[in-house]
């Protein structure tokens, strides 16, 4: 079931698509472009461009119970690789630990508002539950394997 994901911490969309959709626990979050949510405005310049969008990606993340731990994938748009050094060392600031995700990054010709940077992620919820129910699952394995392996040495010792 496909739960759309919206906060006012981050800019409205700027056309007919989410800020982010959660389905089956995996958060797909739409481009974000440097917008204040708060002014309305464009931030400028690529070290303001590239804050003010991770800051945006967080209320989004935040807004759906995660955060940057729980990103998968990005995918990073830039108007020029001439930034690519600059936004890169403020998108890892972002990441405790190294706790990476998985990654590209393209240069485009332009951008919606003719932005610097754009950002989308795929994020995952790592509950408690959804390894709780896989180790109740092998053991549950386990442990029936265990009974058939009993059953048959009985068996096979009469």
């Amino acid at each position: 079931m496909k739960k759309i994901v919206s906060t006012n911490n981050a800019p409205a969309a700027i056309g007919p698509y989410s800020q982010a959709n959660l389905v089956n626990g995996v958060l797909y979050i739409s481009g974000q472009i440097p917008i204040d949510p708060i002014s309305g405005n464009l931030v400028d310049g690529i070290e303001k461009e590239t804050h003010q969008v991770m800051k945006n990606l967080k209320a989004i993340l935040e807004e759906a119970g995660m955060g940057f731990g729980n990103v998968v994938k990005s995918t990073i748009f830039l108007k020029s690789m001439d930034d690519f050094a600059v936004m890169n060392e403020i998108y890892a600031s972002y990441f405790e630990g190294g706790n990476y995700p998985a990654r590209e990054t393209v240069e485009v010709s332009c951008l919606p508002k003719n932005v610097s940077v754009e950002i989308s992620m795929i994020a995952h919820q790592f509950s408690d539950m959804y390894f709780l129910r896989n180790t109740l699952c092998l053991l549950c394995g386990l442990a029936m394997a265990g009974v058939v392996i009993s059953l048959g040495i009985k068996l096979n010792s009469s």
